[in-house]
């Protein structure tokens, strides 16, 4: 993949893992309405790269993930119903493309992850943050609310007292507390988040491609209300597949396998 660090977001890495890094240091890796509309246009790259069988979507050298929309364009992009809408609907479209990847997707959490920046986390299937971290939702020190798909997120993730919590008081909390929450699944040293992600990226990257991509669409399809009877076919298909005959051989035989699918 092409390097572009000159960018205030841009897509990296090789191999399995493909990286999105937001890189705008000077506000704390603040997202402006130009970064979330190239969000989409990067994953759609990750989907289409065979090569890459896990996203990682962190801050850099920032030393911060996401400090939410900037603030600086609020004036333009909320200044009245149509710019409210079309703002929403575009930070909207990024964060679904985040979540609708059709490659496992981590986040890498350092520093700031406020507003959007939780909204963006939650949309990755895992988040491993630092304990120097710091999380905090502000809308309504600002006096307005959470986008309606961002707060079913926030509630699947930690429940309706704990999003209410954080919601309600507007206060800052640490990795630590977001662990005990479940906003995140792991915590790392301070700076080190991103070298905890990349390891379990690898670890994905070394199982069926095939298992990991229908897993995260069913557990998608389960969320959507979707019956057992309707989800029995990926696992006979499974067992019809090349990849099961690989992995118990494999396993068998005392060996890495070397699954067809990737």
């Amino acid at each position: 993949m092409s390097l572009q660090e000159n960018r205030p977001i841009f897509l990296t890495g090789s191999g399995s893992c493909a990286e999105i890094v937001i890189n705008a240091p000077a506000r704390r890796n603040a997202l402006s309405m130009s970064m979330w509309s190239a969000l989409p246009v990067l994953v759609r790259t990750v989907d289409a790269d065979t090569a890459a069988k896990v996203l990682v979507i962190h801050g850099g050298s920032a030393g911060h993930f996401a400090a939410g929309v900037d603030i600086s364009e609020f004036e333009t992009i909320y200044a009245d119903e149509k710019a409210t809408r079309e703002t929403t609907a575009t930070i909207s479209t990024a964060v679904d493309a985040i979540a609708n990847c059709s490659k496992p997707v981590v986040a890498a959490i350092e520093g700031s992850c406020f507003g959007a920046g939780i909204a963006l986390a939650l949309a990755a299937d895992v988040r491993i943050a630092s304990k120097t971290a710091q999380f905090g939702l502000p809308p309504a020190k600002l006096g307005i609310v959470y986008p309606p798909a961002d707060l079913k997120r926030l509630v699947d993730a930690i429940g309706p007292a704990a999003a209410k919590r954080m919601l309600f008081s507007a206060r800052r909390f640490s990795g630590p507390q977001a662990l005990e929450m479940g906003l995140v699944e792991e915590l790392a040293a301070q700076g080190e988040a991103l070298d905890a992600a990349k390891t379990f990226a690898e670890e994905v990257a070394g199982n069926s491609a095939w298992s990991v991509r229908t897993l995260k669409s069913m557990i998608a399809a389960i969320d959507e209300g979707a019956s057992e009877a309707a989800l029995m076919q990926h696992m006979v298909d499974g067992a019809a597949g090349a990849d099961f005959r690989e992995g118990y051989r494999a396993f068998l035989e005392k060996r890495k396998p070397q699954f067809p699918s990737g």
